[in-house]
């Protein structure tokens, strides 16, 4: 396995801070805005990104952590007893502008079922896509709205969005199968 690292931990938390007063800048009254993050990476981004922008503007955005195990339509591939995480909104979305945070943006299928769970939670005016990675490779007409690094990949090639909560290092990297031949 070959790995490359395309962002290292200065330009994580450079990324996070360009993102975040993106975000601010299109949306000055906080108060109709919400930061939804899918677990896993999704979800610590989106803590980050309020910080952030608290940290700009003095004043803390509603947060939610959202859970799409169920909503996927791979689920009978998943296996018998998929891991079922928490989803965590305790605010309505009903009328809110939420921005939609996740790692790695590759085929749509992950943006799709949050967009689906989101709707079982309420009507948003608006949702928009914050993603960390955008790596191409579309199967469902998705483009993010914020985008931290567009990262082209062949399809064999997988990007890791390797963060301090979860891996002791913030960092991405893009790992190649190493073509063994005889």
């Amino acid at each position: 396995m070959q790995t490359k690292t395309v962002l290292n931990a200065d330009e994580v938390k450079k990324a996070i801070t360009r993102i975040s007063h993106e975000i601010y800048e299109r949306h000055h009254d906080l108060k109709r805005l919400a930061l939804i993050g899918i677990r896993t990476g999704g979800a610590i981004l989106a803590k980050r990104f309020q910080a952030q922008i608290e940290t700009m503007t003095g004043q803390k955005i509603p947060l939610g952590l959202l859970d799409i195990t169920l909503y996927r339509d791979d689920l009978s591939e998943v296996g018998p007893q998929p891991d079922i995480g928490k989803t965590e909104i305790d605010f309505d979305v009903s009328g809110k502008t939420i921005i939609l945070i996740d790692d790695v943006l590759y085929t749509g299928r992950t943006i799709r079922s949050a967009l689906d769970a989101i709707i079982d939670f309420g009507r948003p005016t608006c949702i928009q896509l914050a993603v960390f990675v955008d790596r191409g490779h579309r199967e469902f007409p998705i483009k993010p709205d914020f985008v931290g690094k567009n990262i082209p990949t062949a399809p064999e090639e997988q990007v890791v969005v390797k963060l301090q909560e979860t891996d002791k290092i913030d960092e991405v990297v893009v790992m190649t199968q190493k073509d063994v031949t005889s």
